[in-house]
């Protein structure tokens, strides 16, 4: 693949902000990205039914797309030539400033080596750690210990709690490109309102494993297999507040992981099936979604499986006929059911130690955490 080149419109410095690896970038303003829509479409591109700010265009022999984010837009093509030729005709429409192939995007740093793209934000850590006076940190080899759990009442209220909810914002931008510490950082969001002692102590933590690892990056190789993946799991009753569940999942497109998610619950399960089950739920709806975006590119794909380490979650996904075990679990989760009975979706066994959606859920000892970190495709770049 050519390598992507990053442009810029003049005269506009608007800041947008990443959600997600891949997809999920706010919209440019309004009057110029209506403009850049209709020459595009001139150019015979369409645009993501998934994502308004993607768009492609497949010729006879190659593909091409344009990323818009705000005054920023990115382009890559399967040929150089190609690039070249949208390049200029783009020129013809706006002012733009060809920043060469990229190194830089959304304050992502972007590297091309090893037959791989790897993102990174070592710059942006550098500077977080700086902010709190611990650049020169001792390290750790996890960012959180899976004891004692963190609650509302566990330490003292701290001074500053706006460099709390300042901090936690850093890390949240920081997620973008370093999965393995999405947990920990949405544990302790869940404290922004009433931060405690020990609550900024584990923020610290999270801190000094950056320091010891600034330069880890996310890794995108070549597959040679373009094959839809989830892993699913959830972590039951351990909020010693309200005993909320944590919901965790990820999605591979090929050997790359593309989305990732770990997120409290709303509602109290009532049991460890209902929470395995439910997140198997939300693991399909992302799948689903995933596989309507790789549709514009006409890539289809059939029964995509999810994994998942409870057995019995996996039953009653494949068998309607459990009343006894279901009545207590919402009717907006036994959509899952349809997709398995029209084979969208197939759900499939995992051993527990071969979960990688266990990095989502909880803390993890030091080797299960580098184990799953590697297969994340996080690992030092030099």
């Amino acid at each position: 693949m050519a390598k992507p080149h990053a442009f810029e419109k003049n005269g506009c410095n608007l800041v947008c902000k990443l959600n997600k690896a891949l997809y999920g970038l706010k919209q440019a303003p309004r009057a110029w990205y209506f403009k850049l829509k209709q020459v595009l479409q001139r150019l015979g591109f369409i645009f993501s039914h998934a994502n308004n700010s993607l768009f492609f265009r497949k010729p006879s022999d190659s593909y091409i797309l344009i990323l818009v984010c705000v005054d920023d837009i990115l382009i890559t093509s399967s040929h150089d030539t190609e690039v070249d030729k949208i390049v200029k005709l783009l020129d013809v429409s706006f002012s733009i400033k060809d920043l060469g192939p990229i190194h830089q995007f959304l304050g992502i740093e972007v590297k091309q080596c090893n037959g791989g793209l790897h993102l990174c934000q070592h710059h942006y850590v550098k500077e977080l750690l700086a902010k709190v006076n611990m650049s020169d940190a001792k390290g750790s080899v996890t960012p959180m210990v899976s004891s004692p759990h963190l609650s509302k009442s566990s330490g003292n209220s701290i001074t500053d709690a706006t460099l709390y909810g300042s901090v936690i914002g850093g890390l949240q931008y920081i997620t973008i490109t370093r999965s393995n510490i999405v947990y920990s950082v949405n544990k302790l969001s869940q404290y922004m309102q009433h931060s405690l002692d020990s609550h900024w102590k584990t923020v610290k933590r999270v801190l000094r494993y950056l320091a010891t690892t600034p330069t880890f990056s996310l890794s995108f190789v070549p597959s040679p297999n373009l094959h839809i993946t989830g892993f699913s799991d959830s972590d039951w009753a351990t909020n010693i507040d309200d005993r909320k569940f944590i919901t965790g999942f990820c999605v591979y497109l090929g050997d790359n992981i593309v989305s990732w998610c770990s997120k409290k619950q709303a509602f109290v399960s009532r049991s460890s099936t209902e929470a395995e089950y439910c997140s198997l739920a939300n693991c399909a709806t992302e799948l689903l979604w995933m596989k309507q975006t790789l549709a514009d590119y006409k890539c289809s794909f059939e029964n995509v499986p999810i994994f998942c380490d409870n057995i019995s979650a996996i039953n009653i996904a494949q068998n309607p006929v459990h009343h006894n075990r279901t009545k207590h679990i919402e009717i907006r989760h036994h959509f899952l059911r349809d997709c398995v009975s029209k084979r969208k979706i197939e759900i499939s066994f995992v051993p527990s130690q071969d979960q990688l959606a266990d990095i989502f859920t909880k803390p993890l000892t030091s080797e299960t955490f580098a184990s799953i970190r590697a297969r994340l495709g996080i690992m030092h770049i030099e």
